[in-house]
């Protein structure tokens, strides 16, 4: 179904992706991308169990030196932390890539699709809107982890 702001339907894909790396652990992160054409949100890259941050942060483009820095994105990121107390946990965020560099159009669907999207993966624990690299830094997980 269709998203009513922004004409933009969520492929199942999305959903299954994102089940499995909650409930089953086994993708790290999943970059989603409007794919225009076909006017629906789609898986475009998972990450493995064993990739941390650094590759994460690799896949979005706009991060240091990626192409092409002018697109949006949305992502799922399973941050493992450890306590004060040094007890692991994890936490699931969400992440609204919109780098200042993205055309305003590119930025408007992004915007009107996001609370749909988000409202379809169940378990969403936090939340980060970023336009640039240092709003998403390995930093601004941990502070928000906790």
């Amino acid at each position: 179904m269709a998203n009513a702001a922004s004409g933009m339907a969520v492929h199942d894909d999305c959903k299954l992706r994102f089940l499995e790396l909650k409930a089953k652990r086994t993708h790290r992160f999943i970059i989603y991308k409007i794919e225009e054409n076909q006017k629906q949100v789609i898986v475009e890259k998972l990450g493995e169990p064993i990739q941390g941050y650094e590759d994460f942060a690799a896949c979005l483009p706009a991060f240091p030196a990626n192409l092409p820095a002018d697109e949006c994105r949305y992502a799922v990121y399973d941050f493992e932390f450890l306590t004060e107390g040094n007890v692991p946990k994890s936490r699931i965020f969400f992440i609204a890539w919109s780098p200042d560099t993205s055309r305003v159009r590119n930025k408007m669907i992004y915007a009107s699709s996001k609370d749909r999207f988000k409202r379809e993966l169940d378990g969403i624990q936090i939340e980060l809107q970023a336009t640039d690299p240092t709003e998403i830094g390995l930093d601004v997980f941990k502070t928000r982890a906790n």
